[in-house]
């Protein structure tokens, strides 16, 4: 059975590295032992693009092993020769333990019982039916404090909100909300320049994951904020870890899966991440190596990425579906090349990609509401838009193509399809 893999146009001396896949030897007169291993990243030829044609399973595989059933996950990543992982990361210090609780801790309340006999009402005497407002009388003949009012109509209920905007455009604290997460992008975002200390693998290997990863998304249909979080597992990770090619697939899976459970409303089951590799790995491996991502992230998951801040804008500026959907387009192919894009901070690229989404449709680049709640004019992101402007142009010759696929059906408004929707010769005026 075929599987999910990856698979672009790249270069020969890439598809040498990423290795053969494991094929069954018939009649060749090898042995187990003497056979080649199965790739992990799977199987990519020149000139030949492998679409992924195994489908996500249905339901949760039967005897699928718990999440917290694993044990000692630290052990499968220190005991070899050959390890996976170059740098060392310090255990935690135990917590200490709690004080436990006693009976001579709890105090006693002194407090008696009262007579519930003096807590009886006298009852009420009889109701009027008539229209107008009347009282309520006791039997003491005393008035009531209270009046029955029959003009009150039945209240209906409120409809309900929308929850992201209603905790990202409060305007008493809108304000405040963007200055935070114009922080929180500064403390997490990725080393740009992580890849030149990697040993074993290339940023064409990690365009390679991303496209698969944006497979693996319209697969179990994941939301596109998952995938935005997941790219970011990955690229945080890699800046402080030196990772071997044959574990890349896995710290994008178990990528893929934290974001998913932190993202998703019924995130897909661990056995799927393991099967959408071709059982390359484990569930177990999955997991312990979730753990590893965790730890080296100091458990830091939720972080601002450029989707949300293209969404926050194409809110303010009140975007048609077209005009989202192609700006939706910028921002993601800005995730296949890291040696480009690793240097612009989210919410430059965000700006950057309303702006042009706008512009190729006609619009205002860049109006003054976007100006002032984006605290940023065109000049600020103008390298980042030439760049990304480059990157429109030349999208249907990239080497990965799962993007342009992607954009180029209905739902989307075909804007990948350059026949219909070509990108403009120029850009805006930047002063």
């Amino acid at each position: 059975m075929s599987s999910f893999v990856f698979g672009n146009n790249v270069n020969q001396e890439d598809a040498e590295n990423l290795g053969p896949r494991r094929v069954k030897q018939a009649n060749a007169g090898l042995t187990a032992r003497n056979a080649p291993k199965r790739a992990a990243l799977g199987s990519i030829s020149n000139n030949i693009r492998v679409q992924p044609s195994r489908a996500a399973k249905t339901g949760v595989e039967n005897g699928c092993q718990d999440e917290n059933a694993f044990a000692k996950p630290a052990k499968i990543f220190g005991g070899q020769e050959n390890k996976p992982f170059s740098i060392f990361v310090e255990e935690q210090p135990a917590r200490q333990a709690l004080k436990p609780v006693t009976r001579s801790n709890v105090t006693k309340s002194s407090s008696t019982l009262c007579d519930i006999t003096s807590l009886v009402r006298p009852a009420l005497g009889p109701i009027s039916t008539a229209k107008e407002d009347v009282a309520i009388h006791h039997d003491d003949g005393f008035d009531s404090p209270m009046v029955l009012d029959s003009t009150i109509e039945e209240i209906e209920e409120p409809t309900p909100l929308d929850r992201e905007s209603i905790i990202t455009t409060v305007p008493e604290y809108a304000t405040e909300i963007y200055s935070y997460l114009r922080e929180a992008e500064m403390r997490n975002r990725p080393k740009p320049s992580y890849m030149k200390k990697q040993q074993d693998i290339t940023n064409s290997m990690r365009s390679i994951l991303v496209d698969w990863l944006v497979e693996v998304s319209e697969e179990y249909k994941l939301h596109r904020e998952t995938l935005f979080l997941a790219v970011n597992y990955i690229d945080r990770f890699l800046s402080q870890m030196s990772v071997q090619r044959s574990k890349l697939q896995l710290v994008g899976a178990a990528s893929m899966f934290l974001a998913s459970k932190y993202e998703e409303i019924y995130p897909p089951d661990v056995g799927e991440f393991a099967y959408i590799t071709d059982d390359t790995y484990t569930k177990s491996q999955v997991l312990r190596m979730e753990s590893l991502v965790l730890k080296v992230l100091s458990f830091d998951v939720a972080v601002p990425t450029a989707n949300w801040f293209c969404d926050n804008l194409l809110k303010e500026c009140n975007a048609d579906d077209k005009t989202r959907a192609l700006a939706m387009f910028l921002i993601e192919t800005t995730m296949v090349d890291a040696d480009v894009y690793l240097k612009y901070l989210p919410s430059v690229i965000a700006s950057a990609a309303v702006c042009l989404a706008r512009y190729s449709l006609g619009q205002e680049a860049w109006p003054e509401s976007l100006s002032q709640s984006s605290q940023y004019e065109i000049g600020h992101f103008a390298n980042c838009l030439t760049e990304l402007h480059q990157t429109y142009i030349n999208a249907p010759k990239h080497p990965q193509q799962a993007l342009v696929e992607k954009y180029k059906t209905s739902k989307f408004h075909e804007v990948s399809d350059f026949q219909k929707n070509p990108p403009p010769t120029s850009l805006p005026y930047m002063s």
